[in-house]
């Protein structure tokens, strides 16, 4: 059967973020100090992400998995996971920062994983440096690299642009997307960042970003986005595609077919719920698929109609994007 939301919204897309730790330590993610780690033992085993992915799949006819973090490649062993998923014949992508694949894309590849995403906020080393904590933009640069010798195609760059910080870049980050042969999407600045200092006039809007574009490469906007998250437009030259995810903007909820599940067993309705339902403590305590399974119809049913950025009745998630996944 479909898992339909009460706004007749059909849910195809579940994100699983298979753990909360990263190597990376971004302001956009977690806080200078460092965060509390789940425990192992609190966080899904490759066997339950498995059986709930296959419940999705099987029972709700949901057709696109995503692997999140934190970052996914930190957890040990995940061509293992990529491999049980690959195995439902469904759509199976991951989003990364990049900085390990030059060790494991080809692995990752052979596992069954289709598509990458990876994250990409500067082209320079010095703000690299300062956004990450972590001196790795040309490990980063190499693993995209090795993502396209893998296989991977087309290979997404995902780039938060946040006023004052890296909105200069806006262009050099399209031309770096068309020299490589990757696609460049840009991510309004959300209010999940873990620091709470989150404010309006820090978010470079979709019309600017697009300007900003337009200026220096011609393009034409592609129709029909679907449920898809991002904007597309095509360069006129023919020289590939950009994207603008316009979250904050132009939010998108009347199209919302994805649901999160985060590393620690929690299912959300939207990356800005702020209840959660504990699929976790439902499994270990003996459930059958049948009750996790009305469980998650329960969780459904409680979907937003949107998220309410920008309105006096926002109210901002207490876990910051590293704790959700993307």
């Amino acid at each position: 059967m479909d898992l339909i939301d009460p706004f007749g919204r059909t849910i195809r897309d579940l994100r699983i973020s298979v753990t909360d730790r990263c190597n990376f330590r971004c302001t956009y993610c977690m806080p200078e100090e460092g965060m509390k780690w789940v425990p192992r033992s609190e966080v899904l085993t490759f066997e339950e992400i498995e059986r709930l992915a296959r419940l999705f799949v099987e029972r709700f006819q949901v057709d696109g998995l995503r692997l999140t973090g934190g970052e996914p490649t930190m957890r040990a062993h995940l061509p293992v996971l990529v491999h049980k998923l690959a195995a439902l014949g469904v759509d199976l992508s991951m989003t990364t920062n990049g900085s390990t694949l030059r060790h494991m894309a080809h692995e990752l590849r052979d596992a069954g994983l289709q598509r990458l995403n990876i994250s990409l906020d500067t082209l320079v080393r010095e703000k690299f440096l300062q956004m990450t904590k972590r001196d790795e933009l040309e490990r980063v640069l190499d693993g995209i690299e090795a993502a396209k010798e893998a296989g991977f195609g087309p290979v997404k760059i995902n780039a938060v642009v946040e006023r004052g910080v890296n909105d200069d870049e806006i262009v050099a980050l399209a031309r770096f997307g068309r020299d490589h042969d990757v696609e460049m999407r840009f991510i309004e600045f959300m209010p999940l960042d873990a620091t709470g200092h989150w404010l309006n006039d820090k978010v470079v809007g979709q019309d600017e970003i697009v300007a900003a574009l337009s200026a220096e490469f011609p393009m034409e906007l592609v129709p029909a986005r679907g449920a898809a998250p991002a904007d597309r437009w095509r360069y006129l030259d023919g020289r590939g595609m950009v994207g603008v995810i316009p979250t904050v903007t132009k939010p998108f909820c009347d199209d919302c077919d994805r649901v999160r599940l985060t590393a620690d067993g929690q299912f959300r309705t939207c990356l800005f719920a702020t209840t959660e339902f504990d699929l976790l403590k439902l499994m270990r305590a003996g459930a059958t698929d049948d009750q996790v399974a009305a469980e998650i119809q329960r969780a459904v049913g409680t979907k937003w109609a949107g998220h309410q950025i920008n309105q006096v009745t926002f109210v901002r998630p207490r876990r910051s994007m590293s704790q959700i996944g993307g």
